[in-house]
């Protein structure tokens, strides 16, 4: 009698490795929390630069990130070392992305053109610098199980994280930087200290990290794009995520506009932030178990219903109030919260899938491509409001001589960070629906392939 064979036993990783994975999402998570909450409002209303000069500062290193990302995603596909293929990198990157990061708000004492030429130039260096750790990184996550409710649990500790991380630098950085050069100068020097504290304690965190997988270099640029447009779920995948990000990256720019003009509290910008991330902290259980209930696709849609409902009510806030401002932004917390854990679990799926149809280990590659795409479109957000403003007649500024703004440019800030995020909101959903992948899908696939 032949015995039927045995499935192969699910790898888990040690809760030690999955924590010091986690708190490397720190430096994810302040990275795009800071500079999408502060750095446009920095330069409008500190430095004097005008809104669209602003936007172009903002937008213009991540497009660098389209070719930086798929080359260190390449590297680090190809590195063969004693501390592993990512590790080097992320090492690379903790000792360079902090000091960046600092040096671009802890500038000389510039204003106008001159300030938007050094912000850009370490704004730009902050940018490569990022790219060295972030992109191994999250190949790293995906390189750790097989599995696919694994993966989602290993992601759990990293948006806690995350949630933390946002919900710590949110809340600090604004007061910190108040509303003067030095303060965000101090600024910029606490959170690097910060970013170098996580990023050496997940490269430490993460010695003893298991590679399940490994990844596949492709030989070139060229092939990595070619790789990718072969995958429809990533495709997919990236869409919707860059139809989300651009959303969320449009309202966090927004935020301090509609602190400071619709609301009148320029404190609220904080509050605001911590009504966004706070439901990251408490609802990654209830998100797991959606994922499981109604698969990605489906909680994956529910958090872009929540999301676009939030942000719709967001535009009444003038005539509703601060209260009922903050408790539509907590309704987009929740949303938001879906969208970090999906996209990332997603992600991881949609590698495994071409693993599984190619029988090629490409996570550097889609990682790369996918951060790329994903920082792109979330400083896209950023630029398409600051031509807003400037279109509709915003004023720069600097602290020591304020200026009203005219009716127009306040009636831009608050439908450009409310029914512009709401409408590709709406694009992502239709996107979510093509989603093709699930357990059931996944589990087909590698039968298959084991019986080939």
């Amino acid at each position: 009698m032949i015995k039927p064979a045995l499935a192969p036993a699910v790898v888990t990783v040690p809760r030690s490795v999955r924590i010091g994975y986690g708190v490397g999402s720190v430096c994810t998570a302040t990275f795009t929390t800071v500079p999408g909450l502060l750095l446009l409002f920095y330069m409008t209303n500190i430095l004097a630069i005008p809104a669209w000069i602003a936007g172009i500062v903002v937008f213009l290193p991540k497009v660098w990130d389209i070719f930086i990302n798929p080359w260190v995603g390449q590297r680090s596909d190809r590195t063969v070392s004693r501390l592993g293929a990512r590790r080097p990198w992320m090492l690379l990157g903790a000792l360079t992305f902090p000091a960046m990061f600092a040096l671009t708000f802890a500038g000389p004492p510039l204003t106008g053109t001159s300030a938007a030429l050094y912000v850009g130039l370490f704004y730009f260096l902050t940018a490569t610098a990022y790219a060295f750790y972030e992109v191994p990184y999250k190949a790293m996550g995906t390189e750790m199980a097989e599995d696919y409710h694994e993966r989602s649990s290993i992601l759990q500790w990293k948006m806690v994280f995350v949630g933390l991380a946002v919900l710590l630098s949110g809340a600090l950085a604004p007061v910190i930087a108040g509303d003067d050069a030095s303060g965000y100068r101090m600024m910029g020097l606490v959170i690097g200290a910060a970013l170098l504290a996580s990023m050496l304690a997940a490269f430490f965190g993460t010695t003893r990290a298991p590679t399940v997988v490994r990844a596949t270099a492709e030989p070139s640029i060229r092939a990595q794009f070619a790789a990718a447009r072969s995958s429809r779920p990533f495709m997919v995948l990236l869409g919707l995520s860059c139809a989300q990000m651009f959303a969320a990256g449009t309202m966090l720019a927004g935020t301090p506009y509609l602190a400071t003009y619709i609301l009148h509290e320029p404190s609220a910008t904080t509050t605001l932030l911590l009504c966004i991330v706070g439901p990251l902290l408490v609802t990654m259980p209830l998100w797991v178990w959606l994922s499981r209930r109604y698969e990605k696709r489906g909680a994956m849609i529910l958090g872009s219903v929540l999301f676009l409902a939030g942000a719709i009510g967001m535009a009444f806030s003038g005539q509703l109030g601060s209260a009922y401002a903050h408790l539509c932004v907590l309704v987009i917390g929740f949303g938001y919260a879906g969208w970090q854990m999906l996209q990332f679990s997603m992600l991881s799926d949609v590698i495994v899938h071409d693993a599984t149809v190619t029988g090629r280990q490409r996570a550097g590659v889609f990682t790369g491509l996918w951060t790329a795409a994903e920082t792109v479109f979330f400083a896209l957000g950023a630029l398409v409001l600051s031509w807003l403003l400037g279109v509709a007649g915003f004023v720069e500024s600097d602290p020591s001589a304020p200026v009203a703004q005219p009716d127009s440019a306040i009636t831009a800030a608050l439908y450009g960070a409310t029914l512009l995020p709401a409408l590709v909101v709406v694009a992502s959903i239709v996107l979510t629906a093509r989603y093709p992948l699930t357990a059931e899908k996944l589990g087909s696939e590698k039968l298959r392939s084991a019986e080939v």
